[in-house]
């Protein structure tokens, strides 16, 4: 009874086994050895059953560790798909701007090539008429030339003759006939605004003779002797060299002179200025 007692308390598998060795009239010894077989086998039934656990939570940590690693792995994908996709989204928002700035300048070089265009369609009716245009200035020029005060009359007449010259050059455009003939006029234009001296060569009663020339603009041409003598000034009028007392002018047009060489400092000069014409 003290053998059964103590097996109950031991275990609940130990009071089976304590009435089934009651029931079968086994002794104490017999019972402790029935205890010990079924505690070992309850023993081993645990360990199978601790192994089987261990085993199933190691299996289930593995599958975790696997799932984190494909989770972790799908998150890296996920974040460099979206990096791409930022990147890519800059790239196009760059193009839309490009594609716009070449849209306008398309749309300028098209007007561009519009005007050209209709410029080369005028081209060859502006050379038709700039032929007979350069033709006539020139021989304005000519005319006025002629009609002009008598200075640089060498100079200026081979100016125009040259011009007439190249007219006829085929190796020279419309355009640079036209320049030149623009050129030649901008020089006699530049004259009216200058001061300038020179020696030249003037008929004196039927004789020619080596004179000094004072040119101031185109308002008085005068000219005097190398040795102060004589000094005239030319009459726009009667298109004639008028002598003029020595008296009066002679140390005003040989100080112009110095001026317009540069050999003295700039002054107010009294001069032979022809009174202008009124305009009928």
């Amino acid at each position: 009874m003290i053998f059964n007692r103590l097996l109950s308390r031991f275990m609940p598998v130990g009071g089976v086994i304590a009435r089934v060795a009651e029931n079968q009239g086994c002794g104490p010894l017999r019972g402790v050895l029935l205890l010990v077989s079924a505690s070992l086998m309850i023993s081993v039934a645990q360990a199978t059953d601790v192994d089987d656990v261990v085993a199933a939570e190691k299996a289930k940590i593995g599958a975790a560790k696997s799932s984190q690693q494909r989770v972790d792995a799908i998150a890296d994908e996920a974040d460099e798909l979206f990096q791409s996709f930022k990147q890519v989204s800059k790239q196009i928002e760059g193009l839309k701007v490009y594609n716009a700035q070449l849209d306008a300048q398309l749309a300028d070089q098209r007007q561009t090539i519009t005007d050209l265009e209709s410029s080369i369609e005028n081209a060859t009716v502006m050379e038709r008429q700039i032929t007979p245009l350069t033709l006539k200035m020139i021989n304005a020029l000519e005319q006025f030339v002629s009609l002009d005060m008598p200075f640089l009359l060498d100079e200026r007449r081979d100016r125009i003759a040259r011009l007439h010259a190249n007219l006829s050059r085929a190796d020279l455009s419309s355009a640079e006939k036209f320049r030149q003939v623009l050129e030649a006029y901008k020089i006699e234009s530049e004259y009216g605004a200058r001061i300038d001296s020179y020696t030249d060569t003037v008929m004196m009663n039927g004789k020619p003779r080596e004179v000094i020339l004072l040119r101031v603009g185109r308002i008085a041409l005068i000219y005097q002797t190398p040795d102060q003598q004589i000094t005239a000034a030319w009459d726009q009028r009667s298109r004639s060299w008028q002598v003029l007392d020595s008296g009066d002018y002679r140390s005003a047009v040989a100080e112009g002179i110095r001026i317009a060489r540069k050999r003295a400092a700039v002054d107010m000069l009294q001069l032979p200025i022809p009174a202008p014409e009124v305009v009928q």
